[in-house]
């Protein structure tokens, strides 16, 4: 029996406008979690959501994200950005080295408010549920210039993803001097 060694650089990376997904670890390799390291793009937002029976893990290798991980004391349907839980907790500034699990049924979401993209390493269990997840937004964001909502939703109710707010990608405009903007 073998292990699995992936240098930097290297595993099945999908390329879409709103995120690059690396397949590092996946069940064609043995496992029973799926690893990711996924770029989060400026202007992402994944919307609230939950799993029925899947488990999460987020560690931010670079950059900025914002997260939550907890059941607020009232769901809104459009957006999860000022949810607080029972206890107060609000989302959460992570920066490199912070990390999240999220166990199943457990409303979560991940979003970039920077100017700069973020990386992440996501695992989740069990696999291969997040393979085909990724497999299948990629055709989604490559079919026309803005996020289809309704596709995503159908997406991901295949998926064991139960959406609460939708899915935004809304990336920063350019300024004249063609930067980016937030």
């Amino acid at each position: 029996m073998s292990g699995l060694i992936v240098p930097p650089g290297h595993g099945r990376t999908l390329v879409t406008k709103a995120q690059d997904v690396t397949f590092k670890v996946t069940a064609a390799d043995g496992s029973s979690s799926s690893v990711f390291e996924v770029v989060v793009p400026p202007g992402f937002d994944v919307g609230a959501h939950t799993h029925s029976h899947s488990q999460e893990f987020f560690y931010i290798l670079e950059g900025e994200l914002e997260l939550f991980a907890f059941e607020p004391v009232e769901r809104t349907r459009d957006t999860w950005h000022d949810w607080e839980s029972p206890s107060g907790d609000r989302a959460f500034r992570a920066v490199t080295g912070s990390c999240m699990f999220v166990p199943p049924g457990t409303p979560h979401a991940f979003r970039n408010r920077t100017d700069e993209p973020a990386r992440m390493l996501f695992q989740s269990s069990p696999s291969p549920d997040h393979e085909r997840y990724f497999e299948e937004i990629v055709e989604i964001f490559a079919a026309g210039r803005s996020v289809d909502s309704e596709a995503v939703e159908r997406m991901r109710e295949r998926h064991d993803v139960q959406q609460i707010t939708p899915l935004r990608y809304t990336p920063p405009a350019p300024d004249p001097a063609g930067r980016a903007t937030a």
